[in-house]
């Protein structure tokens, strides 16, 4: 299993940015699709971004297509997401979570960390 530790979250002005990390320390994370998937107050967790082991496919939600940039740094063990233009919408706990291939269904993943706060003031 890989443990999860996601940072980087804050309060930003709507058309801002932030740049999320999430560290996944152990030897077998170059092994792993990963993924960003977030959830709003209320609403349920839904797929954000995700990038193949190796790094050269990427999925997005069509609502962060254009905005949103996952990329991984193999070598520090971590999959970072920089988020451009940021909207209210954008509002919610994000995680991240790694899987054998990009999966864009929250309810494949039996375990989380405790995610990263970010809030979009408009």
């Amino acid at each position: 299993q890989v443990q999860l530790v996601e940072s980087g979250g804050g309060l930003m002005q709507a058309g801002g940015s932030l740049k999320l990390s999430c560290a996944a320390p152990g030897r077998t994370f170059r092994s792993y699709a990963m993924g960003w998937f977030r959830q709003a107050p209320g609403k349920e967790r839904e797929f954000v971004a995700g990038i193949s082991w190796g790094g050269r496919v990427t999925h997005y939600a069509d609502s962060v297509k254009g905005r949103f940039t996952i990329s991984r740094e193999d070598a520090k063990n971590t999959v970072y997401l920089q988020m451009d233009r940021l909207k209210p919408e954008d509002t919610a706990v994000y995680y991240c979570n790694a899987s054998p291939y990009v999966d864009t269904d929250y309810k494949h993943f039996a375990s989380w960390g405790r995610g990263t706060q970010v809030t979009v003031s408009s």
